[in-house]
């Protein structure tokens, strides 16, 4: 079903009209509250108001003209002390076009008859009382022009910042990723390389599943973040090719629940950490060993443990990591905050090391995926 095109000018028009009523009715308030202590008694209080909205509306009539006399003022707008001097000397003349402009109005409501707002008596009405405080109001519309224009301002440098903000955290992610995706490519070809001639028919097995690694890679495309779900189908290709390198000597157990299956993850987290478990932890182990790939949701945080009965940490492990898991820690820092997202190593219980990621269980509607 094809929607009607909405026209621009109706836009700007609707706006104008807001923009209208909303300046009338501000404008009318700022009089029935400046009428209110004047209101002596019932047979005088209509009078009262008419003359002080008829006042009040004459401001707002002149409000466009204020605005346009700033706007083609030729002084810097950090140059105040200029800017209000020359606004004095402007708003003495405002000031008594205001008044031709308000006996005008109280003629049309009422209030004064046509030769009252003629000749020179507004002027003198003007003079007589009314024109420091005329003045004082002339100000106070540069002043509010002046706070509104700031403040667009300011918000339109905070969306600038944002904005350089968010386009500079995608490029360092894009820079991590880049970094991440030849790590592993190096990783899986030299374990290819170290098979190509003693077994050749394990070395074409390991390559189809690189291959089925690759083409993953690339429908994940540029995607910062993916479904726990699809991490988990990459990491069943990796872990292919390592066991057939392995063989019986490396077990894995993944045990992740339904729900946290469809929680959004940074792209290629879970390789880097199993890879650390089976190249740091079990490679050099004799016999091999397990690893463990937990994943659940505890109060919305997403907790994914990679564990192994490997070697372990060490003596003199600081929790410093190596290129994989320390491009994994910082990648989720940047999505995540370090305040929200964490990435811990520690020695297991039992025997060999314990990764826990933590990170916060957005779903894909939550990022506006099918």
């Amino acid at each position: 079903m094809l929607r009607p095109i909405e026209n621009p000018h109706s836009r700007v028009n609707n706006a104008s009209q807001r923009w209208v009523l909303l300046s009338l009715l501000a404008w009318t308030a700022v009089g029935i509250v400046f009428a209110m202590p004047r209101f002596t008694s019932a047979a005088v209080w209509w009078f009262t108001l008419r003359t002080s909205l008829a006042q009040w509306w004459a401001w707002g009539l002149l409000v466009p003209l204020i605005i346009a006399m700033d706007r083609r003022l030729p002084i810097a707008a950090n140059n105040l002390g200029t800017r209000l001097t020359v606004h004095i000397v402007i708003g003495i003349p405002v000031t008594f076009v205001h008044s031709y402009l308000t006996a005008v109005l109280q003629v049309l409501m009422g209030v004064k008859a046509w030769p009252d707002a003629a000749g020179l008596g507004p002027l003198h009405e003007a003079l007589k009382g009314e024109f420091l405080w005329s003045l004082l109001v002339y100000l106070l519309v540069v002043g509010g022009w002046q706070a509104v224009q700031y403040s667009q301002q300011y918000l339109a440098s905070q969306l600038r910042l944002e904005r350089l903000e968010r386009n500079f955290s995608e490029a360092r992610l894009n820079v991590l990723r880049m970094q991440l995706d030849p790590h592993f490519l190096f990783n899986a070809l030299n374990t290819i390389s170290s098979l190509i001639t003693q077994q050749p028919k394990l070395a074409r097995d390991m390559i189809e599943q690189l291959g089925d690694l690759l083409r993953l890679s690339l429908e994940s495309g540029r995607r910062q973040q993916v479904r726990l779900g699809e991490e988990l189908e990459f990491l069943g290709h990796y872990l292919a090719i390592q066991k057939t390198r392995f063989g019986d000597s490396l077990h894995v157990i993944i045990d992740v629940s339904a729900a946290a299956r469809d929680v959004m993850v940074p792209s290629l987290i879970l390789q880097p950490l199993v890879e650390n478990a089976v190249r740091h932890g079990l490679s050099p182990r004799p016999g091999g060993g397990t690893v463990w790939v937990r994943a659940t949701i505890e109060q919305s945080v997403l907790r994914i443990t990679v564990e192994d009965n490997g070697v372990g940490l060490g003596e003199g492990w600081n929790n410093r990591a190596g290129l994989g898991l320390g491009v994994t820690r910082e990648r989720i820092a940047v999505l995540h905050g370090v305040h929200e997202a964490d990435l811990q190593i520690d020695p297991r219980e039992g025997g060999g090391t314990s990764v826990r990621v933590s990170i916060p269980a957005s779903t894909a509607e939550a990022y506006g995926h099918e």
